[in-house]
């Protein structure tokens, strides 16, 4: 057999021996080998003899000398290629520059397993584009609001290494979304609806438009301003966005965009009666805010269906949205109005109850946030349903 070709197997086989504790395996040898050298495998059961009688010579030699014999013939040959490790979430479209993403939490308590999901995706694609992070507090349905949960969300984040740069509150906002519903009544994209709720919805099904619906500009606005004056009792009224009532999707035929709501805010007390719906508020908010990119559920498809007709109606340019697949998380109570009952009848001890699956619960538990960071991050955003496996997080941890 050439020199050549032994030189071939000498070095692999002390590569392999380096890498494997001192110890070559000769099928993994005749793979590089043949890799390097294909046409020696017509004559397979020779060169596997000779490999056989070298990676046993080398097998004889103490580690170092095996190294040093190794970078005498090749040095780089010594070093595993260190290959970058697959971050598990792919690069982001239509970047161009920073981005601008946001957490939009409801303040209804401190933020759990499932909402660390978001937090981390969208904190790691700032962190790997520059940007900024926003937190803003979705605070429009007051009957579900902790005033506490304004302090633990931050303290949560924070926790998770999730680095905020803005921070705002929807409550705080409000006339400016009753300032862009007038502009959309003004423009006939909206319309306010004293129809049964029940009937509108029927007629929607049926791809019918309600009475309410092509009222005049002037008579739409004149309802508006007694609807914002509370002059309708809740239930009575509500201000709809126009779409289109022929849309294949029922759900995304003229959505409401404002309702009447008599419970106070924690915030705001009751200065407010008219509360804008999540459709409304967002899609200003976002254009507002200057977001680049939204990442969030599937469960927000429709939804991100209906925003895109605020957007379109005022000429706005609309961020990159993503949806990725819904998670299961099994075995664990997430839902803040039972673990608040619970704390309450003192069944729980508190937020960080280890039976839970709070942020809080989970640090009590000892699990790191640099597992938790690690999990979301190689599940990725797909767009397939997913179950969290316990196993594995406590395994990453």
């Amino acid at each position: 057999m050439p020199d050549s070709i032994e030189d071939s197997i000498r070095k692999y086989a002390l590569q392999n021996a380096v890498f494997h504790k001192g110890s070559a395996n000769p099928k993994a040898v005749l793979g590089k080998v043949l890799g390097e050298c294909p046409e020696l495998r017509g004559d397979v059961a020779s060169v596997s003899a000779v490999i056989d009688a070298v990676v046993e010579e080398v097998n004889s030699m103490t580690p170092e000398q095996q190294e040093n014999a190794l970078e005498s013939i090749d040095p780089s040959l010594a070093h595993k290629d260190k290959k970058p490790r697959n971050h598990g979430l792919p690069d982001l479209e239509g970047v161009d520059g920073e981005v601008v993403m946001r957490i939009a939490p409801g303040p209804s308590g401190p933020l759990h397993i499932g909402h660390t999901r978001a937090s981390v995706i969208n904190d790691e694609y700032v962190k790997r584009y520059g940007g900024e992070l926003v937190l803003r507090f979705e605070d429009t349905n007051p009957e579900k609001i902790d005033p506490d949960a304004y302090d633990m969300i931050p303290e949560d984040l924070d926790w998770l290494g999730v680095k905020i740069g803005r921070t705002f509150y929807q409550s705080d906002r409000f006339e400016k979304y009753y300032d862009y519903t007038r502009r959309l009544l003004e423009m006939g994209k909206a319309y306010v609806c004293t129809c049964d709720g029940d009937h509108w919805r029927e007629l929607k099904e049926q791809r019918r438009a309600c009475p309410c619906h092509d009222l005049p500009v002037e008579e739409q606005l004149d309802r508006y301003d007694r609807f914002l004056a509370g002059e309708y009792e809740e239930g009575k009224a509500v201000v709809v966005v126009k779409t289109d009532l022929n849309h294949p999707n029922p759900a995304v035929r003229d959505f409401v965009a404002l309702r009447l709501v008599s419970h106070p805010h924690p915030r705001t007390g009751d200065r407010y009666v008219a509360y804008p719906m999540m459709n409304l508020s967002v899609a200003i908010d976002d254009h507002e805010m200057g977001m680049t990119h939204v990442i969030r559920g599937k469960d927000h498809l429709n939804n991100t269906l209906r925003q895109e007709y605020v957007f379109d109606y005022f000429g706005w340019s609309k961020p990159v949205y993503y949806h990725y697949g819904l998670v299961n998380i099994p075995d664990t109570v997430l839902k803040t109005s039972t673990i608040k009952g619970e704390i309450a009848d003192g069944t729980y001890t508190g937020w960080d109850d280890v039976r839970t699956g709070t942020v809080r619960a989970l640090e009590r538990r000892g699990i790191r946030p640099e597992a938790i960071r690690r999990y979301w991050v190689e599940a990725g955003m797909k767009p397939v349903d997913i179950q969290l496996s316990w196993d594995n997080l406590y395994g990453m941890n």
